[in-house]
């Protein structure tokens, strides 16, 4: 078997999920599962729904609606005599959230973001699989949460390896085409999970390995892998072929075009990734294998905006020693920090976090009570794999004051202030 997947930029409107059906029948699509992600940026759209909830809940009617009215007007472009039907589908899913939203009692914001974001992939295959049907492609749909099974660790769940193969293995058909949704789960009560944001990716990474498939291909709106996100950085190139152990170390570090936890999977057993273009799907892109690092081999550019660097000293200018790095790691778990870069010295530690949670405030106070914390909010942190002078200079010379500095063998990053230096 083939697996597919196609992220929200390649179906955020009509047009992109006629594209779709192009790109099947050009590549031919027997014996393919599909992964589609939301469409468009309706996963940020979801999201406004759940921070409303919260904090403003007489909007959230409105913002419904307008997800809603988003869909049937795709929903029209689309199709002719199947209209009714379709919109019919859709109006059950907005029922259930709806439903859930008006009985919810659990005040945990993760769990209720995963019951409310996970809609949008629901929405998004349930429409376009009635669209291939509807032009003479068949295809099975698929609920992913019964068939990818994970903790309860909501918007960051982790997978049970051994059922959800077992799942996968007796849901899928191999001879046929099915479509399915990324990014989303279900734990052992059945709530739906949802493996942390661009988990789609990962999503056809499981597929594959569970169904020992022969390649996986990711259609995105760029060319492939590129050295740097063209959206930050100018003059990028694409990047013909990437090792796994190399793309896992770019993914490590933030590169946007392959999630994290992708590659592993693929690479125990050697599933070759393809991430290539939806809108010149004939073009080679980028393979991700088995071989050289980079071919070609040139350094490669990652930066992630929003983060926040910590130092910390001691209140009486004693050593950092192992029981103080333990403590502040287990503060970080403790409040649930993505920890991107940690550098000490004597009587130092600096470490460079991804609030993800909003527990920032809740962390610094509880440091305070042993070490003393200044805090650099909204800092930029930069990585350079395969770094030479050309691109230290490139970064040093962006008129962003360098707040840390760190390099090995083949790394160099940098935190960054936020603003340019007056």
């Amino acid at each position: 078997m083939k697996v597919f997947k196609f992220g929200g930029a390649s179906v955020k409107d009509a047009e992109g999920v006629k594209n779709l059906k192009r790109v099947l029948q050009q590549q031919g699509a027997e014996n393919t599962l599909i992964v589609v992600s939301a469409m468009g940026k309706m996963t940020n759209a979801l999201e406004s729904v759940v921070a409303a909830y919260f904090e403003e809940a007489e909007k959230v009617g409105g913002l419904l609606t307008g997800i809603q009215a988003d869909h049937f007007e795709i929903i029209d472009e689309l199709f002719t005599s199947e209209v009714e039907v379709v919109k019919n589908q859709v109006l059950e899913l907005f029922q259930e959230l709806k439903g859930f939203l008006n009985t919810n009692k659990s005040p945990n914001k993760s769990f209720v973001y995963d019951q409310v974001v996970s809609v949008g992939e629901l929405l998004s295959t349930t429409i376009i699989a009635a669209y291939l049907n509807a032009e003479g492609i068949s295809t099975q749909w698929l609920d992913a949460r019964t068939a990818v099974k994970t903790d309860d660790y909501y918007r960051g769940a982790d997978l049970d390896w051994a059922l959800t193969k077992d799942r996968i293995g007796t849901q899928v058909n191999r001879s046929a085409i099915s479509i399915t949704q990324g990014f989303i789960g279900s734990d052992s009560n059945n709530f739906t999970t949802t493996l942390g944001r661009e988990g789609s990716d990962y999503t056809a990474a499981i597929y594959a390995y569970a169904l020992d498939a022969e390649s996986v291909t990711i259609w995105k709106d760029v060319p492939g892998v590129l050295n740097a996100d063209p959206r930050v950085f100018d003059n990028t190139q694409l990047l013909h072929q990437i090792s796994y152990r190399e793309a896992i170390e770019l993914a490590f570090y933030g590169a946007s075009v392959i999630h994290p936890k992708t590659l592993q999977p693929l690479q125990r057993k050697e599933i070759p990734l393809y991430v290539k273009s939806f809108l010149n799907p004939e073009n080679a892109g980028t393979a991700v294998a088995k071989g050289q690092t980079l071919v070609p081999e040139l350094p490669c550019f990652i930066l992630k905006k929003e983060q926040t660097l910590l130092r910390l000293s001691s209140l009486d200018f004693s050593f950092i020693v192992e029981d103080n790095i333990s403590q502040i790691f287990s503060l970080l778990h403790q409040y649930q920090m993505r920890v991107e870069l940690i550098q000490n010295s004597a009587i130092s530690f600096s470490v460079c976090v991804q609030n993800k949670y909003n527990r920032l405030e809740e962390l610094v106070k509880a440091l305070e009570s042993t070490f003393k914390v200044t805090v650099y909010p909204n800092v930029n942190l930069y990585t350079i794999r395969h770094f030479d002078q050309a691109a230290i200079d490139r970064i040093r010379n962006n008129g962003k004051k360098i707040l840390l500095e760190q390099r090995t063998q083949e790394t160099l990053q940098f935190v960054t202030s936020p603003t340019l230096e007056a």
